[in-house]
């Protein structure tokens, strides 16, 4: 992350051994590492969330091109995209197969971004 060798962690360590002393820079190291730890988790969060955005509005893009192509004659990665969809669809609905009566209905393409996030929640469990 940084470049930073051995003598500058050296020069660094002197210069704080000096400035702070040897009783407050233990906790001023903790401290600056606390920092470093959350800022590190929260932009780890934040990539996370955008990946998961980006694959809920690819997967949307994608059902919305094979809608336009009406279904017929689409590429086989869209097709691998609808079928997960349906399997994940499936999954999620038949659970509650028994409370509720069934459809043979597929999925809309409004109904896609709430159950490819559901597919993901999934994945991560």
């Amino acid at each position: 992350m940084f470049d930073i060798g051995f003598w500058e962690i050296v020069v660094i360590s002197v210069l704080g051994l000096l400035v702070l002393g040897p009783e407050r820079l233990p906790v001023a190291i903790r401290t600056v590492s606390s920092w470093v730890k959350t800022i590190k988790g929260a932009a780890n969060s934040v990539k996370e969330e955008l990946s998961h955005e980006l694959k809920i509005q690819e997967m949307h893009d994608n059902l919305k091109k094979a809608e336009q192509q009406g279904m017929n004659n689409i590429s086989p990665d869209l097709q691998s995209s609808i079928d997960s969809l349906r399997d994940a669809a499936a999954s999620v609905t038949r659970p509650y197969a028994d409370d509720k009566p069934t459809s043979t209905s597929t999925p809309s393409v409004d109904q896609a971004p709430k159950v490819a996030e559901q597919v993901i929640e999934q994945d991560k469990k």
